[in-house]
């Protein structure tokens, strides 16, 4: 079970100032509207925290059609089923603050995003990543025994950035069974020019050895690490929340402190180069 709160809080704190400018041919207004900033929380997906973005700049475009908002960062349209934090670290980890993005109104990129209808499915899409992560961890055995109000709490904790509210039921999803650890451990690992990664990974050794994070980088990614870790190291950095761990860590204590709220560790490799 996770165990060093500070660790928790530290993470959940993490906030990513953003500035967010309209695409310059979507503006129908005489004049080009200034750019909305935002102080948002890495643990939090953007279609939760970006409708004051839209009716800012709903205002300066001719959106007649009510078309969905979607945003880009240097051409690449950003996914909203991840959470914010990955998507900075995957794509802008080296760039300067604020992270400049650019809004969208017209041409939704059919083949590269997802639609959102709305917080609805938002909430869905994390309750579904909860519930393959403690299939993981536990065989779903965890998260199947809560009631629905505590999957309704772990909503609104991340929905309202409570750390207390969303902690007090996902304490239970870290907790593990008499081997000290999960089944599997429930990751996601980017590259930012390949699909995301996600395998059957345990988190000790048939001896009972504790594995570490260098151990699952060189399995997951042997095409970049394949020679000694610290030599490709050189070349990538692996980031999981806006730090670099080192590669002795133990994946077991990075998933009960490191994951996001969806119980997920998305681990980022992002060239150094």
């Amino acid at each position: 079970m996770a165990d060093d709160r500070e660790v928790l809080r530290e993470l959940w704190d993490g906030r990513l100032p953003i500035k967010f400018n309209l695409a310059a041919d979507e503006v129908s207004s005489m004049e080009h509207p200034e750019p909305c900033y935002l102080l948002v929380p890495r643990q939090s997906y953007f279609p939760l925290v970006a409708d004051k973005v839209q009716r800012y700049f709903l205002k300066y475009t001719a959106n007649s059609q009510g078309e969905e908002m979607w945003l880009e960062y240097e051409g690449q349209p950003l996914k909203w089923h991840y959470p914010i934090g990955v998507l900075f670290d995957l794509f802008a980890s080296s760039t300067m603050l604020p992270w400049s993005l650019v809004v969208h109104f017209q041409k939704f990129p059919e083949d590269e995003l997802l639609h959102c209808p709305g917080k609805d499915a938002v909430e869905s899409h994390f309750m579904s990543s909860v519930k393959e992560a403690d299939t993981l961890k536990h065989r779903g055995q965890v998260i199947n025994g809560m009631q629905k109000k505590d999957h309704k709490q772990l909503w609104m904790g991340l929905q309202n950035d409570k750390f207390d509210q969303f902690w007090a039921i996902n304490r239970r999803l870290m907790e593990h069974g008499e081997e000290n650890c999960f089944k599997h451990l429930p990751f996601r690992l980017y590259q930012s020019d390949k699909p995301c990664v996600q395998r059957l990974f345990r988190p000790i050794t048939e001896e009972g050895e504790q594995r570490l994070l260098g151990d699952l980088v060189r399995e997951v990614a042997p095409q970049v690490f394949n020679t000694e870790v610290e030599d490709a190291s050189r070349s990538w950095k692996v980031v999981i929340q806006g730090v670099e761990p080192p590669m002795e860590t133990p994946v077991q204590w990075l998933s009960e402190h490191f994951s996001y709220p969806d119980n997920f560790l998305h681990i980022c490799l992002v060239s150094s180069q």
